[in-house]
């Protein structure tokens, strides 16, 4: 089975848009997070995430990085153990 995921563009702060799938939404102490993988091709095997923070505004959602290296190495293990049981529940 393939897993389709749904394209979401991104504009950074001088106005360049990038195209990402969203792999997984999720929360992590209070805070909701993004797991995100670019579009485009990489030479590499491995595919590369993104995390970003999710930030509620009146104008709509913003997605910002985690600056904190700690918080975001924390993150990502909580997106790894995550997709570990997304995958034991699919078998």
């Amino acid at each position: 089975m393939e897993n389709e995921f749904e394209v979401v563009t991104l504009v950074d702060e001088d106005g360049q848009k990038a195209n990402f799938a969203h792999v997984l939404t999720f929360n992590y102490e209070g805070q909701k997070y993004a797991a995100l993988t670019p579009v485009e091709e990489s030479d590499d095997d491995e595919a590369e995430i993104v995390l970003l923070r999710i930030d509620k505004t009146p104008d709509g959602d913003v997605y910002s990085p985690i600056e904190n290296d700690i918080l975001q190495n924390e993150v990502f293990e909580e997106f790894l153990d995550l997709m570990d049981e997304i995958e034991v529940e699919s078998e």
